[in-house]
């Protein structure tokens, strides 16, 4: 199977280039920009994630034989186009927001400059990516302030298609979750993995102490036992008994989990268990692990919820054409003005306007004509919040792996710092600080 990405898209892209070829268009310079007219949900605000997979997935970007074949094959596109996509390779220039940064509503995520070819094949994939990631990065985010210092695992990989998992992991991961269940995240993005056993573990054997046992003879006492499969109190005697006090902890899976939670802390610390953790999971959201924060729980365990946005799936970004040249080689801003969505026209550069630590406004700014980062310095008392992450087709290939998951975990966390009190708020509500065009 070929390892190209080119066909990662839809056909109107492709359709758009032919026509663009013949009618001399597909050369104009032009500026496309991703970002969100709102915020999904009423969150108040969102979290930038897939940056570094949008750029592995760029260095695939060509068309082979294959995916020219299937080209011919199905007539989508005529032999001039498929001559001219043999040798494509994107040669623009993308800037934007780093990974794990926050973003509101007109925010220039991501900003594409190129020729119309090269610029306007990558819409599908940019927002295929940046859309499930920044929707799962934004609902993790939600939870780890619901967790606050309680360690957080992600374990949604069966309620999601197996590449989606992935993605979901390392933006979890990013977005402030400590550890996945995936294999896959952690062999490709380096992201911390965690496991112990299933309800099926302990249905194998004859009985729980059975179970109970082989699992601490596998993997010592600071594993963790799932005491819920059959009576919970039943089962938090019997793992004590087969570990002794010493056990590293236990996960319940089910029932009313603040009380029994806290019935599962009171058994432990009667049997002298005072040290072992206990472990929650059973469809958390950052609701039900808001709700949870006076009880006796030392780590929590989510799944479908974050894997899925946590009722928000996409991010609602879009990508729009907002610059191009004219036929005298100056930069004209273009604009989509239909109702309900209309877009800014220009290129734009952006900064997070901080006071004494704290964000007030983010500040968009239109600069054409002129390098972005030009601007950096033009706001006082604010950070800029773009970087370069493609230079006239060289990639930063350090963001793109491993190494940039890191990065834009940390970077999430000093930007999530600056947020106002009233950004760490669950329900629903306008944007935590207002979006300034200026």
């Amino acid at each position: 199977m070929s390892a190209s990405t080119a066909l990662l898209t839809d056909r109107y892209e492709l359709t758009m280039i032919e026509a663009a070829l013949r009618d001399g268009t597909a050369t104009r310079r032009c500026v496309f920009e991703l970002f969100a007219r709102r915020l999904p949900g009423g969150r108040r605000f969102g979290v930038v994630a897939g940056t570094g997979r949008l750029l592995a997935l760029l260095a695939d970007f060509r068309f082979g034989d294959e995916e020219l074949r299937f080209l011919r094959d199905r007539r989508i596109v005529d032999a001039d186009t498929l001559a001219y996509l043999e040798t494509f390779r994107f040669r623009g220039s993308i800037a934007g927001y780093r990974e794990g940064e926050l973003y509101f509503p007109g925010s220039p995520v991501l900003t594409v400059e190129g020729t119309f070819v090269e610029a306007v094949v990558l819409e599908t994939l940019a927002l295929s990516v940046l859309n499930h990631d920044s929707a799962v990065a934004t609902a993790a985010a939600r939870m780890a302030i619901a967790a606050g210092r309680r360690p957080l695992a992600e374990m949604g990989s069966r309620r999601a298609a197996e590449h989606s998992a992935v993605a979901a992991a390392r933006a979890a991961y990013i977005a402030g979750f400590d550890a996945t269940s995936n294999l896959e995240a952690g062999r490709v993005w380096d992201v911390p993995t965690m496991g112990t056993a299933a309800h099926a573990w302990t249905l194998l054997h004859d009985n729980e102490e059975d179970a109970f046992r082989a699992q601490i003879a596998a993997q010592g006492l600071g594993t963790t036992l799932l005491v819920d499969t059959y009576d919970i109190r039943r089962g938090v005697e019997t793992a004590i008994r087969v570990a002794g006090t010493g056990l590293g902890g236990v996960r319940i899976d089910s029932g009313d989990l603040p009380v029994v939670a806290a019935e599962v802390r009171e058994i432990l610390d009667g049997l002298g268990a005072t040290s072992t953790r206990i472990t929650v999971t059973s469809d958390l959201d950052e609701y039900a692990i808001a709700a949870l924060a006076a009880s006796p729980v030392d780590a929590y365990g989510v799944g479908t919820s974050v894997v899925t946005g946590s009722g928000s799936p996409t991010a609602g970004m879009v990508y729009k054409l907002v610059a191009r040249q004219d036929a005298a080689g100056d930069w004209v801003p273009v604009a989509k003005t239909s109702a309900q969505k209309a877009s800014a026209g220009g290129r734009k550069t952006a900064f997070r306007r901080v006071a004494a630590g704290v964000a007030t406004a983010e500040v968009v700014a239109v600069v054409d004509g002129a390098d972005p980062s030009e601007a950096a310095g033009g706001d006082p008392g604010s950070r800029a919040l773009r970087v370069d992450l493609v230079r006239d087709g060289q990639i930063a290939t350090e963001l793109a792996g491993a190494d940039g998951v890191r990065a834009a975990r940390d970077h999430h966390a000093a930007a999530r710092a600056e947020l106002p009190v009233r950004a760490l708020g669950l329900s629903r509500s306008d944007p935590a600080i207002p979006t300034v065009f200026a």
